[in-house]
């Protein structure tokens, strides 16, 4: 993949950019630069709007089980590829190459569940609303849609919207972060390869200037976005604003709680592959365990000895449990977080600054790091770090660790971790989290259920995956009907 080029894809074949030369790709583990992204323009967009905005028209005049082979043939070639696709996203990102399939494995799971369109997107009727009178709802396709998509899942979140869009007959254009770019190219080659229509699939690579011209095109009826909470807030503005609907998943200060009851090994190991599984990088990560009673003791115990012992490395080689992080940057400010933490007060049990895998000095590492006593009400506490970083609070019953995730800004995920239906049943009605997971530690839902992000994760009404985006990428049409028997011709 060394000094791969970084083409646009419009109206069924390859382009080079408009635009000049934007972010080098770099490989986080090695720190080799394996091709570098456009920088995008809005005559790149412009471009690939036109190309949907041709397709469109026959698109969506191709009945649901037509449009739907090609995505058949599209989850076939992704099985056929699939260890190939996964390496891409280890090297362009970081995670390990488990972690690669792991991730490839959700996004095709949603291509399997839009190939069930033909009844997701299913109107109902009544006969005799009034007499004589018929009522129908129909759904229909909302014309040009974008996705606007983060670094950390390359290939799974792109495919959280692309196959329902184009099921519902709609057409798409996909910018991908422009750190990551080649997962999308490679899986876009597979996408050429189904025959699917010239136009119905659009790439555009690039930053901001892609994303603001996306925002404004007056022929992007539809936007959905995932990444950090403040660019989800700008992004909702612009693109309402000019009046589109808008999804935006945003990010994430997710907390499990341990009770005394928990069952000790299982619990550690499951929190502790999901505070640093994918580096911390993803927005189910566990970011702080509040602990209750005389869980305190075993589990800062147990997790700072299992935090410890964790290898780090390139995640394509045997052996390795975490990769790096995104980039030198992104490890600066994961870093400059974790001294924030000790100055607030709290104790790097397990202090992962200035980790070096060896063979790879010139990587974005941190290793795992274990924050002990990190006051509830600190900056921290309230921070998304998006790192190796797992912070431990402490509460005396479950109703004060409610309270603690309760104050909390974000609302993605939280989980609690008990032998006690009780208290699990007393969690999950009252939490306010739009995830949560019950002796689960990422509570990643299933491609048919929505990703239902709530408070500051999450800004819109319709969620990402399943029933919610056929929702969000259709209009209901309802039809009033009335024949008169003296209108009708008599055979």
């Amino acid at each position: 993949m060394a000094n791969k080029e970084i083409l646009n894809y419009i109206g069924g074949a390859w382009q080079r950019p408009v635009s000049g030369a934007g972010l080098p790709v770099i490989n986080p583990a090695t720190g080799e630069t394996i091709a570098v992204s456009p920088e995008g323009s809005q005559a790149d967009v412009e471009a690939a709007v036109q190309a949907a905005a041709a397709a469109f028209p026959e698109w969506r005049a191709v009945p649901p089980a037509e449009r739907i082979q090609y995505l058949f043939k599209f989850k076939q070639l992704l099985e056929e590829h699939f260890d190939e696709i996964a390496r891409i996203v280890t090297v362009e990102n970081g995670k390990t190459l488990a972690e690669a399939r792991g991730e490839l494995r959700r996004g095709v799971e949603n291509v399997e569940v839009a190939c069930g369109i033909p009844i997701l997107m299913q109107g109902y009727n009544l006969e005799d609303v009034a007499r004589g009178i018929d009522e129908l709802m129909f759904r229909q396709p909302l014309g040009v849609v974008a996705a606007i998509t983060p670094f950390n899942f390359p290939a799974m979140i792109p495919l959280w919207f692309l196959p329902y869009a184009i099921a519902c007959g709609n057409t798409f254009i996909l910018k991908p972060a422009d750190r990551v770019p080649l997962s999308m190219i490679r899986i876009m080659e597979l996408l050429h390869e189904t025959g699917l229509p010239a136009g119905v699939v659009n790439l555009v690579n690039g930053g901001k200037a892609a994303v603001d011209a996306l925002l404004d095109h007056p022929q992007v009826p539809a936007i959905s976005f995932v990444g950090s909470t403040p660019v989800a807030r700008y992004i909702y503005a612009r693109a309402s604003a000019n009046g589109k609907r808008v999804q935006c998943q945003g990010g994430a200060k997710n907390h499990v709680v341990v009770l005394p009851d928990a069952e000790p090994e299982t619990t550690t190991q499951i929190i502790a592959d999901s505070a640093y599984g994918c580096a911390g990088q993803r927005c189910l990560a566990v970011s702080v365990a509040v602990t209750v009673g005389d869980a305190q003791q075993w589990f800062r115990d147990s997790i700072t000895h299992t935090a410890a012992a964790m290898k780090i490395g390139d995640g394509l080689a045997q052996g390795v449990q975490m990769g790096p992080v995104i980039s030198q940057a992104s490890r600066q400010r994961i870093e400059g977080l974790i001294t924030a933490g000790t100055q607030q007060g709290a104790k790097a049990a397990v202090d992962g600054r200035d980790a070096v895998a060896a063979g790879l000095e010139s990587g974005s590492f941190v290793g795992p790091t274990v924050l002990d006593g990190v006051p509830a009400g600190s900056e921290l506490a309230e921070t998304e770090i998006f790192g190796p970083v797992l912070s431990l609070i402490h509460a005396s019953d479950v109703d004060e660790a409610m309270a603690i995730i309760a104050k909390n800004s974000y609302g993605n995920a939280s989980s609690i971790f008990t032998s006690s239906g009780a208290a699990a049943r007393k969690f999950r009605n009252q939490i306010p989290t739009g995830n949560v997971g019950v002796n689960i530690g990422v509570a990643a839902p299933m491609a048919y259920f929505p990703f239902s992000g709530w408070k500051g994760s999450f800004l819109g009404v319709l969620h990402a995956q399943g029933r919610d985006a056929v929702e969000f990428y259709t209009d209901k049409k309802v039809v009033i009907e009335r024949w008169p028997r003296e209108w009708s011709r008599k055979f």
